[in-house]
């Protein structure tokens, strides 16, 4: 809407009186006086954002350098990459062919030997210990090359001083090294354990020796049930035949029919162990038996033809007649077991998520090589890097982890944006992980904000800025984990159920709305696109920090935009099926918050200040490097998450889809 042309004119009056106000305004003997009206001095004045950055001093009202000021910024002595590829001496040999071979070796064994060995452990497939073999293989050759380096290599710390004293890449990987040796002898300790239990059983009478079992229960530990053992349950499942051969008719006939005969077909409610929830029944047995159990069952009604994508499998599948033994079957791995298979489980779980932290403890190391190797992070500014580092890195790998559920990756929990194939709601969602994920950088940045503060200083602006999003992430994140919380739940439906009249009240249960079988929580996108919001608008010293930060804002806004359109979707359509959805909004959102991670890691002072000098101060430079980085590390994550379903696919039943058309 345009502002009529005598708008200006109606300011000119407040004005006046605003420079009269200043002009007449008597001296002030306490600057700290509200009373006190700034004069021409008011720069002064005016109480400076300490803290920032390193450097002191900065206005809340400035306005951003566009040049950068060499004297707040002293040149930094050299570092390798300086010495090896900008300006090598001429009086001196380098070698940055070695620190490329390090950084080869090291990148192939973190990202490359060890998640495809986790992929075939996944299966117990034989060539896992080949993957094993590997990944030592190109760790000493990594370590040789560094060491080789670093003796051909003048220290830096020697000629230089104090800067590059202190590195903590090469105690941290040789930290990250001594895991993978533990979990290797851990490995290597079962495989004993196993075959002294199998050369017990040889011993005992209880199995003859057999290099297929010895090389299947003692090298790949497959479940291998020795002869004579558990002989009581021989033959107590079997297939029938006709059963079989019905079902499989039934599948060709369905795959025959055209699309016009299956809409034609009478609609039948599905019939699933995923909502197998009963309720007590008057009845007596006989005429329980004798009437149609659906009357007595409590289902989540939809509607079900040969084309619907609720369930993989339709009401007569063969696969029902498993239903009474789901129906006892205990939801989680530790229920019903002796405490000896209890900690058995909980080994093997803590040695899963040892291996997979490995390859982000391989991300690290990349991260801290680079600083190392580019000589950043100094003195004063150790603090903020590691901020923009740390931060963005989790940015970073949310995103791959997101991409990764988008691909399929933790169906089996009901993750993928899928039902979750046994047990659905039953498992902690992803939602709540992510809120306690949440709740834990918040809890956390809270009190590192004041990491290289004197006891007694006051709090800086840009303290109580980070401190106010840290707070936010914390509560934020217990709102979001009670939201997931089932009991909770209940306790907010009460209100709903009380108000029904008791005389109204029957046994009957009452329906849920579809939306309840999935998870719609909007805290984490909220925390995160508030985030993005807040720090596109965060105070930088010179323009083109201001430009970084904004477009890495930017991008994780455009993450919580897109996870909120995902929920939009799947409120309107739920995920009926066990099969990952893929919601296409859940692809841009993954891309979005990897890339935005990775531009808040570039938007570090060193990095930035360093682009200024050499000239590379371009923001769509910055951008497009994030989006070529990004898009290599999706194409990563497809080929791994695709060899995994690749492998468990071979090691499984074959199973047929049907369309849902």
């Amino acid at each position: 809407m345009r502002l009529p042309l005598r708008s200006p004119a109606l300011l000119v009056p407040v004005l006046a009186a605003a420079a009269v106000s200043v002009v007449a305004a008597p001296p002030c003997s306490d600057a700290r006086s509200l009373d006190c009206v700034p004069g021409p001095s008011s720069e002064q004045l005016l109480i400076p954002r300490d803290g920032d950055h390193g450097h002191g001093g900065h206005n809340h009202h400035a306005q951003p350098i566009a040049e950068l000021n060499e004297d707040s910024y002293p040149t930094p002595p050299p570092s390798y990459f300086w010495l090896d590829i900008k300006e090598p001496p001429a009086d001196q040999k380098r070698y940055p062919g070695l620190m490329g071979l390090h950084a080869l070796c090291m990148s192939l064994a973190f990202f490359g030997a060890l998640p495809i060995g986790i992929a075939l452990r996944s299966v117990k497939h034989a060539w896992h210990g080949v993957t094993v073999i590997l990944f030592y293989t190109l760790v000493v050759l990594g370590l040789f090359s560094s060491a080789l380096y670093r003796k051909l290599t003048p220290n830096l710390s020697v000629l230089f001083g104090a800067p590059y004293e202190g590195s903590k890449h090469g105690p941290q990987g040789y930290f990250f090294l001594a895991l993978a040796v533990a979990l290797s002898v851990v490995d290597v300790f079962s495989q004993i354990l196993r075959l002294v239990t199998y050369i017990r059983a040889i011993r005992s009478g209880e199995n003859s020796f057999s290099f297929k079992t010895l090389w299947n229960y003692v090298i790949l530990d497959r479940d291998e049930h020795f002869p004579g053992a558990e002989a009581e349950y021989t033959n107590l499942v079997y297939s029938d035949p006709e059963e079989l051969e019905e079902a499989e008719l039934k599948t060709k006939d369905v795959e025959d029919e055209s699309i016009q005969v299956r809409r034609a077909r009478i609609v039948e409610p599905i019939r699933t162990d995923l909502d197998m929830d009963h309720r007590q029944d008057e009845q007596d047995e006989t005429a329980q038996w004798a009437n149609d159990v659906r009357r007595h069952r409590r289902h989540v009604s939809y509607p079900h033809s040969a084309a619907s994508e609720r369930t993989l499998f339709g009401v007569h599948s063969p696969h029902r007649s498993d239903e009474s033994l789901h129906e006892t079957e205990p939801v989680y791995p530790w229920q019903g077991k002796s405490k000896r298979e209890v900690l058995r489980f909980i080994g093997r779980a803590a040695f899963a998520i040892g291996e997979r932290v490995l390859v982000f403890a391989g991300f690290m190391q990349v991260i801290s090589g680079i600083v190392v190797y580019t000589g950043g992070c100094r003195g004063g500014s150790i603090n903020i890097c590691l901020a923009h580092l740390i931060k963005g890195g989790i940015f970073w790998c949310y995103g791959l982890a997101t991409f990764a559920r988008f691909l399929g990756s933790f169906s089996e929990l009901g993750w993928a944006w899928n039902r979750a194939p046994r047990h659905h709601g039953k498992y902690p969602t992803a939602e709540f992980v992510e809120s306690l994920v949440i709740f834990l950088y918040g809890i956390s940045n809270t009190w590192m904000e004041r990491f290289g503060a004197h006891p007694g200083d006051p709090y800086t602006t840009k303290q109580l800025q980070h401190i106010s999003i840290a707070v936010m992430f914390w509560f934020a994140g217990l709102v979001g984990m009670g939201i997931e919380s089932k009991r909770i739940r209940r306790w907010l439906a009460a209100g709903a159920t009380a108000a029904v009249p008791a005389s109204s009240r029957s046994q009957e249960a009452v329906a849920e709305p579809p939306s309840y079988i999935a998870s719609f929580n909007p805290f984490p996108a909220l925390c995160i696109g508030i985030t993005g919001a807040a720090m596109s608008a965060h105070f930088q010293t010179y323009v083109f920090q201001v430009q970084i930060h904004m477009l890495w804002g930017y991008l994780l806004s455009g993450f919580a935009v897109m996870r909120c359109l995902t929920y939009f979707f799947l409120w309107l359509g739920p995920p009926r099926s066990i099969l990952p959805s893929r919601p296409p909004t859940e692809a841009v959102a993954s891309f979005l918050l990897a890339c935005g991670g990775l531009e808040f890691m570039f938007s570090t002072e060193d990095l930035t200040v360093a682009a200024m000098r050499q000239g590379h101060d371009d923001v769509m430079m910055f951008l497009n490097v994030g989006v070529a980085i990004t898009c290599l590390a999706f194409c990563w994550t497809l080929f791994i998450v695709s060899f995994k379903g690749w492998l468990k696919s071979r090691h499984q039943a074959t199973m047929k889809f049907h369309g849902s058309a």
